[in-house]
């Protein structure tokens, strides 16, 4: 059972990127998949979900506006764009899966952890 994400790299302000979330050895289905970030000297923070149905989103308040979370069951994939992208955009992104979006408020509630990909946002 693994989590990969991808994507991830060097962009400069206002540029875009999209991560990727992979499974292998089980399905996505029937999973909520959340994003998270960790900043050098900062605590992990959730950044979006979406639910194993694709009808419920969340995305944190700094990102409203600029990432879109969407799911391509068939690939067994979530992605993440990023757009606008700030320098305060700037961690190491995690995906993660779980029962519900609750997950991405309640770290507890996370089953599986991806191993991250770097963003770095700098001119």
């Amino acid at each position: 059972v693994q989590l990969q994400a991808s994507g991830g790299g060097l962009v400069q302000p206002g540029g875009s990127l999209r991560l990727s979330c992979t499974a292998s050895g089980f399905s996505l289905d029937y999973y909520a998949i959340g994003w998270f970030r960790q900043a050098p000297g900062k605590e992990r923070e959730g950044v979006s979900c979406i639910s194993s149905s694709s009808a419920s989103t969340y995305y944190d308040d700094s990102v409203v506006g600029r990432f879109t979370i969407s799911r391509d069951d068939a690939k067994n994939t979530v992605y993440l764009q990023m757009n606008s992208l700030k320098p305060e955009d700037t961690a190491v992104y995690y995906c993660a899966s779980g029962d519900t979006l609750a997950m991405i408020v309640d770290s507890e509630m996370v089953r599986y952890w991806g191993q991250g990909t770097q963003v770095t946002v700098s001119s």
